[in-house]
């Protein structure tokens, strides 16, 4: 079926599909989750912090992290953590950006972020 897409696809071409080769998947129910997203709001004011934001990704919410106090306070502890978090979401699927100065915006593995 999907080489049958891909094929088309790359023809330009368009086509109706069948009734019976396609099934409808309810995604609320995709992974055990029940439809809701949680997105935390956290500050990383410390390397200490890294493990808990880390966790949450783990547990699949959306992380928008104000990365300002630590910018202020500690440049190079700042690069670590953000290495450390890169690193880890990447190796789990997920995706990391940066937004203005001081904003990063993690994601687990289920969610992209467009750019």
């Amino acid at each position: 079926m999907l080489k049958r897409l891909k094929d088309l696809a790359s023809k330009g071409k368009t086509e109706v599909i069948p009734e019976e080769d396609y099934v409808e998947v309810d995604v609320s129910e995709a992974g055990g989750k029940t439809g809701k997203i949680s997105i935390r709001i956290e500050k990383l004011s410390d390397f200490s912090d890294t493990e808990k934001i880390l966790r949450y990704i783990r547990e699949g919410s959306l992380v928008f992290l104000k990365i300002k106090s630590l910018k202020d306070k500690d440049l190079g502890e700042l690069k670590r953590s953000v290495e450390r978090l890169k690193k880890t979401i990447l190796a789990q699927n997920g995706d990391i950006v940066g937004v203005e100065d001081d904003w990063l915006i993690l994601t687990p593995e289920y969610a992209k972020i467009e750019r």
